[in-house]
């Protein structure tokens, strides 16, 4: 049997990334050219949570600057704002439930030991 703590380890660990993620999404979002990048989760075995890290193919949308030669086409950021805070926001509060399941744990295997003694 697998403790809830190493699952609950494991997706912290895959939360983690995202927020990361999204926070450098975030970070980058007027970089011209800057591709977002996406962290999708799939399951480890015997149990637990596996973040695997993708960078999106979509482009940004197009704009013209004048440069020194004249107009000139530059990629933005594809990175959508309105997508990424509230991506981050769900991303944090499942962060938080894993670690509130190990300190569940922890207070179970507290009041276990007390009960031994």
């Amino acid at each position: 049997m697998i403790s809830a703590s190493s699952s609950a380890l494991s997706a912290l660990q895959a939360f983690g990334t995202k927020i990361q993620s999204n926070a450098n999404n975030i970070a980058n979002a007027n970089t011209d050219g800057y591709k977002r990048t996406r962290v999708n989760l799939a399951s480890k075995a015997p149990q637990g949570v596996q973040a695997e890290i993708e960078k999106s193919k979509m482009a940004g949308p197009t704009v013209y600057q004048e440069g020194e030669t004249g107009s000139e086409a530059v990629e933005l950021s594809n990175v959508d704002l309105g997508n990424e805070i509230p991506e981050m926001m769900l991303s944090s509060t499942y962060y938080k439930a894993n670690l509130k399941t190990i300190q569940i744990e922890n207070e179970m295997l507290g009041s276990l030991l007390q009960v031994k003694a």
